[in-house]
């Protein structure tokens, strides 16, 4: 298998593997009554949890040296709260205001921040391409939120925290370049769920939460741990280190396919023609930026 076949195939099976999770998150929301703030800490601290000891078991010494190093303590830290742990409170404080299927393509308008972070680092303007790719994305957000009407079927607390999500996985696919260089994947991941979690749990003080989860609920938590963390953020992360940022995230566009998808069908949402179209807009977009740039 090439490197490009390989790395293309990781990331799709991490975007599967999300928009199978965004969907649980989304019933446990709707049909569980259960809330976001309570989830996060609890899904990253497993999931950290689960990655650190396996991580400590195969590779003990770059499990801890990650540490050591200020640069690569500091990268970590960023990559941690700000990237990965921050994604994962905005996605799925945008699933429980709106939908899975919402969540997930608000949070693929990440390529137009990583275009806008590359054209400041490399002081250049964007190319035809990129600015077409921009109005593609803004028209396929605009159809999607407010599927064609004057109104807006995505209340705004939704679309805001959609559009911050979309910025932290530009974060998170931008800031560990030399530390997935260094480290392995797992090891990253782990620490930066664990930070997150202990983090999470500080700020919105789950102590004080008197939900209970039921068998079923217990048994959504462990498939948005076990699929959603332990298993998409690795593939998803492996993919990225193989083929590079940009070719990912398209890649990565099968998790709003897979999420629109089971909402429709599962929980019997509504997909008009504008959003057919907006999905079209925002997969344009997203070759358009994956394609390898001409002198």
């Amino acid at each position: 298998m090439s490197k490009n076949v390989k790395g293309a195939f990781l990331t799709l099976m991490g975007g599967v593997c999300w928009g199978l999770s965004g969907s649980m998150g989304q019933y446990l929301f709707d049909v569980k009554g259960m809330d976001a703030h309570w989830l996060v800490p609890i899904r990253l601290g497993a999931a950290g949890i689960i990655l650190l000891l396996y991580s400590f078991l195969h590779n003990r010494r770059q499990t801890l040296e990650v540490w050591k190093g200020k640069d690569d303590r500091l990268q970590l830290i960023v990559y941690g709260l700000l990237g990965v742990s921050l994604c994962q409170y905005l996605y799925f404080r945008t699933i429980q205001l709106s939908s899975a299927a919402v969540g997930t393509i608000l949070q693929d308008l990440s390529p137009i921040f990583i275009l806008l972070v590359e054209c400041i680092r490399f002081h250049r303007r964007p190319s035809f391409n990129e600015i077409s790719a921009i109005v593609l994305a803004l028209t396929g957000v605009y159809l999607l939120t407010t599927h064609g009407t004057k109104g807006d079927a995505v209340p705004i607390n939704a679309l805001i925290t959609g559009v911050c999500c979309a910025v932290t996985v530009m974060i998170y696919n931008v800031v560990p370049e030399k530390l997935l260089q260094k480290y392995p994947v797992t090891v990253l991941q782990g620490w930066a769920f664990l930070m997150g979690s202990v983090f999470f749990a500080i700020v919105f003080h789950i102590w004080t939460y008197s939900y209970t989860p039921d068998f079923v609920s217990i048994l959504g938590i462990c498939f948005v741990v076990l699929v959603g963390n332990v298993m998409a953020f690795p593939l998803y992360m492996a993919g990225v280190h193989l083929i590079g940022p940009e070719k990912g995230i398209l890649y990565g566009f099968s998790e709003p396919a897979t999420a629109a998808i089971v909402t429709v069908t599962i929980f019997g949402s509504s997909f008009t023609v504008y959003d057919l179209i907006g999905f079209v807009c925002i997969f344009a977009m997203l070759a358009l930026i994956s394609r390898k740039k001409k002198d």
